[in-house]
């Protein structure tokens, strides 16, 4: 089953094709998979997704089916790539993921039949589609900016071809837990049933919902490294006060090593941390890492005792 991706490779975007680790390009250069700066698989011209295609999510929001599917646009901003950074906006609270199967289009096409929509078809990829729950109810019309915020599509890496979806199983994890698992097959539109509906472009991206998304409850809030009475802010004089999405993970240790803190022990309780701001930032940036909460971080230091 072939595969494609599109990286970064000496500076220019190339379409290479996988052959097991090494990513091979049309000339013949090459990229090891764990190596490759990762971008969107297609450039499209629009994103459009479902609201609604499995019976299980009519019973989370407590409504029905649809007479036929209704749709929402995610702007072409809010594309992401494999591996990059979703940014969760300052005062959000519930982040939602949810992963779902993207078909990219091979050509335009308008008025097609179910029989003829494999015709236009490029292929199919994954993707995940964030949404920010805090404006569930505000946009619950447009959806635009619970599904449309910058970086909330990533997409990919790969596009797949010749592929049946019927039977597969695409499962969504978190820190290598498995929090969504669906048969493909039990969509109750179909593929075909939606692009003759839709009609749409070349490399255009259409995403099916995973039943049973999971809500991700509030994020720590990450405070300055050099002051814990601060927020982190990229106009802070001081490069080590923050941690950049450029950062490698030896620069980002390097920082946290460098982190103001104070010299009292964790203590035993959470409402310890309370008048040290620093050793709180620093308590909450491991937990925020590590995944777990901050209850457990101050085992583990008990424990290192």
């Amino acid at each position: 089953m072939p595969e494609y991706r599109r990286i970064l490779l000496d500076g220019a975007a190339v379409q290479v094709r996988r052959h097991d680790d090494p990513l091979v390009a049309a000339d013949g250069r090459e990229a090891g998979v764990d190596e490759a700066i990762h971008l969107p698989p297609t450039v499209p011209t629009k994103i459009i997704a479902v609201h609604l295609n499995y019976a299980s999510r009519t019973k989370e929001f407590m409504t029905r089916l649809p007479a036929a599917p209704t749709y929402f646009h995610k702007p072409t901003s809010s594309l992401n790539s494999h591996r990059g950074a979703v940014v969760r906006p300052e005062r959000c609270k519930w982040l939602n993921f949810e992963g779902e199967i993207v078909i990219v289009i091979g050509r335009t096409c308008r008025n097609v039949s179910p029989d003829e929509v494999g015709d236009y078809l490029a292929g199919y990829t994954v993707g995940n589609d964030y949404g920010l729950h805090d404006f569930r109810d505000t946009d619950a019309g447009s959806m635009l900016r619970v599904k449309g915020s910058d970086t909330l599509a990533p997409v990919g890496p790969g596009l797949v071809t010749d592929w049946d979806f019927h039977g597969k199983t695409l499962r969504t994890l978190v820190n290598g837990e498995v929090k969504q698992k669906a048969d493909l097959s039990q969509m109750i539109w179909s593929v075909a049933e939606q692009i003759e509906k839709l009609g749409t472009g070349t490399g255009d991206l259409g995403f099916f919902p995973l039943p049973e998304p999971m809500i991700m409850g509030p994020a720590q809030r990450v405070m300055s490294l050099r002051d814990g009475t601060k927020k982190m802010s990229k106009s802070d004089t001081s490069d080590y006060s923050r941690i950049n999405l450029t950062d490698d993970a030896d620069a980002i240790a390097q920082k946290i090593r460098k982190a103001k803190t104070d010299p009292e022990a964790l203590p035993s309780e959470e409402k310890g941390l309370e008048g040290r701001p620093e050793a709180e930032n620093l308590v909450g940036i491991y937990a925020g890492l590590s995944g777990v909460a901050k209850s457990a971080v101050r085992q583990i230091g008990r424990a290192h005792v």
